[in-house]
Parts: C-alpha cells; structure tokens; sequence
C-alpha cells in the first residue's frame, strides 16, 4: 500500500523533532536570543536604563543577527537532517516500511526550521526592547524567519549534493552576501541579503571601503521579496526530495556524496 506523503511529513516530523531538543537545537536557540540579550544588558550597564537608541537595535540586526548569526545557524542546522543519516548508515531502517522517500529531508528539515524560526521571530521581536519600532521590528523578525527558510533549504541542498557542502554554503553566505554593495543592479538580486533589507525596509553595511567599486543600492517590493525568498526555499526543499530518491539507499559517506 502506498503511503500518503502528508501523513508521512507529519510522522516523521514528530518522530524527529526530540532530536531537535538536543545540544544543537539548543545552540540554535542561544545564537538566536543571546544577541539581543546580551546588547540589552550592555546598554543597561553602560547607561544606567536610560533610553535605548534605535540606532544599536539597527546595528545588532544587520551587523549581528542578518550578516552573522543568521548563516551559522543555517550551517549548523542543516547537516542535522538527512544528512546524518546518510552518514550514519541509518537511512534504510527508516525504510523499512514504505514511505515517499523524497519527503524524508523535507520533513526533517521543517522541524529545524520551526525551532530556529521561533527563536529568530522571539530575538527580532526582542529588538523592540533595544529602541526599534515595533513596526520595524515585525518586518525585521518576518525577514528573519524567512531568510532562515530559504538559507537552510539551500543549505541543505548543498550538504546533500556535495561533500563539502559546508565549505560552498559557507562561501556563498559569508562570501558572494558580502558583495551586495558592490553588485550591480541585477545581481544584487540574487543575493538573501538583498531580500532581508527589502522586506525589513532598512538597510546595513558600510560601502565607505569600496567607494571606488560601491554600486547603486536597490530594493525590491516587498511582497517580490517575500515570494522570492519562499520559492526558492521551496525549490530547494524540493530539490532535496528529488536527489535523494535518486541516491542508492545505503550507501554514505563519499559514495552517497556527490563532487
């Protein structure tokens, strides 16, 4: 009998989801908040509870959360999925009853992505406490949570093609993100930082080191960016189903790999 593949999401997302309460969901969850919290007591400290100014709430979420700790917290999550069980030879007893095979990294993925998404909406919410406006720091969480949905199923996607996954994903957000100041027009686009500053309608990064190279700023609207960011994530995702169906089951390490 053919297994429907909702009921198969949802069991296998439930059956996994303890695994995300483990050390490093938890580390997940202290990358997210520890930011914001940390910024709070300082300003405490050192002003005594006086008044926060926006312009640190500004600061913690381009210059911590969207530029830093966004694209660890895809790194780290993303090979806690089907990853491991490639690796860990466990894939086939997961098998053992008939089950869509495709819908396996997607299913686990979303558990990741529910737990880290959370935590992100919680810390930029929190930016309020920081002197963001609370409007501002709606569409800073929104442009969180969506960033991660796209960054990890492209995270993912990448650990599941290639043996260095890791090290690619970490170029391209670390790296190719890096550049927006100085891409053109077009290219800046195709970039998850684009999309972030575009939906939460502020803008970070200093372009005064590459004066002579700086591009022309865009922004996006900001429903363009939130379907961008939502179907490439999905595409991903779907792309994930599709390479491990085409993986021998079994198989790991450097023979369930690709180049």
């Amino acid at each position: 009998m053919r297994t429907r593949a909702l009921p198969t999401l949802r069991a296998v997302a439930l059956g996994y989801a303890p695994r995300v309460l483990q050390a490093r969901g938890w580390v997940l969850c202290a990358l997210a908040v520890l930011p914001v919290v940390l910024s709070g007591l300082g300003q405490v400290f050192a002003r005594q509870v006086e008044g926060f100014d926006s312009r640190v709430a500004l600061q913690v979420f381009h210059g911590v959360l969207v530029s830093l700790i966004l694209p660890i917290m895809a790194l780290i999550a993303a090979p806690g999925g089907i990853r491991e069980d490639l690796e860990q030879r466990t894939l086939p007893l997961i098998l053992v009853r008939p089950v869509p095979v495709w819908i396996l990294p997607v299913a686990k993925g979303l558990v990741w992505y529910v737990w880290g998404a959370l935590w992100l909406a919680v810390s930029g919410l929190g930016l309020i406490l920081l002197g963001a406006a609370p409007g501002t720091a709606a569409f800073q969480a929104l442009a969180l949570v969506l960033a991660f949905w796209a960054e990890l199923a492209f995270m993912s996607l990448l650990v599941l093609v290639f043996s260095r996954g890791v090290l690619w994903g970490a170029l391209v957000l670390f790296g190719w993100e890096n550049l927006l100041r100085v891409l053109p027009a077009t290219l800046q686009r195709f970039t998850f930082l684009h999309h972030i500053e575009s939906i939460s309608g502020t803008r970070g990064g200093d372009v005064a080191s590459w004066d002579i190279l700086a591009q022309q700023q865009i922004s996006s609207p900001v429903f363009v960016s939130v379907a961008v960011l939502l179907l490439f994530g999905a595409l991903c995702w779907a792309l994930c189903g599709w390479k491990l169906q085409v993986t021998p089951v079994g198989l790991a390490g450097r023979e369930a790999e690709g180049n």
